[in-house]
């Protein structure tokens, strides 16, 4: 009986180790999936800051540009009117000197019509 009880004391010990290796491997694989997640989770949270930063950069280099595009087009907007400017001085001057030489010849017509020049 005493082999009997041994055997069977051995054989429970031998069910109980098992037991506990089966409760330890589902503890391991629990941990396994419990860090995989935190480190998907790590990653994602990771990607996000990166996307953000990214993000934040390109914003920042698009408002350059578009500050240095806007800045560009008004020192070709203020060099355009100056040049309009000048031009229309120059248009004017032009102007000026056609007109008074019209009002001359006209001037000159009118005295030689009456001064009896043409009839």
């Amino acid at each position: 009986m005493d082999k009997e009880k041994n055997k069977a004391g051995a054989l429970e010990a031998l069910h109980e180790i098992k037991k506990t290796e089966k409760k330890a491997q589902k503890i391991i694989h629990d941990a396994r999936e419990k860090r995989a997640a935190k480190i998907i989770q790590e990653a994602y949270d990771k990607s996000k800051e990166i996307k953000e930063i990214a993000l934040r950069r390109a914003r920042e280099e698009a408002e350059k540009r578009k500050k240095a595009i806007i800045q560009e087009a008004s020192q070709e907007a203020e060099r355009i009117k100056k040049e309009a400017v000048e031009e229309r001085k120059v248009l004017r001057s032009k102007t000026e000197k056609l007109i008074q030489e019209a009002v001359n010849q006209v001037a000159a017509g009118i005295k030689d019509f009456l001064e009896g020049g043409s009839a």
